[in-house]
């Protein structure tokens, strides 16, 4: 597990501005779950509180926020269809997603553990 410091949270989702910081992201952790959405989504926000849960619960999993709704390359790399969309990436790979609109903290914090080992 790589280490958490510096002058991101650790509990809180690191939001990515684009591509470029989701790939330096995933070359610097071993484990990310990013939640892609999109402004004005009212599932993508009620997520935010479950996402923080989850950081603070999965110490070895960075969970971060990405919009891609400016970049389609990114959309089309990712086949993002609908948001939010979840995506788990271990060493950089995506390894599970999921679009069933929202989930509840214990589910996902389940379903990462289940996927990340």
């Amino acid at each position: 597990m790589k280490d958490n410091t510096g002058t991101a949270d650790p509990t809180r989702p690191v939001p990515l501005a684009d591509e470029a910081d989701l790939d330096a992201l995933l070359a610097d952790e071993d484990a990310v779950l990013v939640e892609f959405y999109t402004e004005g989504c009212g599932i993508c926000r009620s997520m935010e509180p479950v996402l923080s849960n989850v950081a603070r619960e999965l110490t070895d999993v960075v969970v971060a926020t990405l919009n891609p709704r400016d970049d389609p390359p990114l959309i089309e790399r990712f086949d993002v269809r609908s948001v939010p969309l979840l995506v788990l990436f271990i060493d950089g790979d995506p390894a599970a997603r999921r679009a069933d609109g929202f989930v509840g903290g214990d589910d996902l914090t389940a379903w990462v553990r289940e996927h990340r080992h």
